[in-house]
């Protein structure tokens, strides 16, 4: 991976985390910023010598889609 693609993976999970608080705390005024659905993947495997168990969620909401899209448009932006 190049520095500009781990730039930007820094800079959309940086998105996400602000785009989250943000709606934590506009929710009182605007609740429907916190409406979420949550993606899981669960990897496992069960050999005779290796048992391995994974889980993975996001959950989205509006906020942290917006907080996506505003770290996505300031990476644009930087180059």
């Amino acid at each position: 991976m190049g520095k500009d693609t781990l730039i930007l993976l820094l800079l959309l999970a940086c998105g996400l985390l602000c785009g989250s608080i943000i709606g934590e705390i506009l929710e009182p005024w605007i609740p429907f910023l916190m409406k979420s659905k949550e993606l899981r993947w669960s990897p496992s495997a069960d050999l005779e010598i290796l048992k391995y168990d994974l889980n993975f969620q996001v959950k989205l909401n509006l906020a942290s889609v917006g907080g996506l899209a505003l770290a996505f448009w300031i990476h644009r932006r930087m180059k």
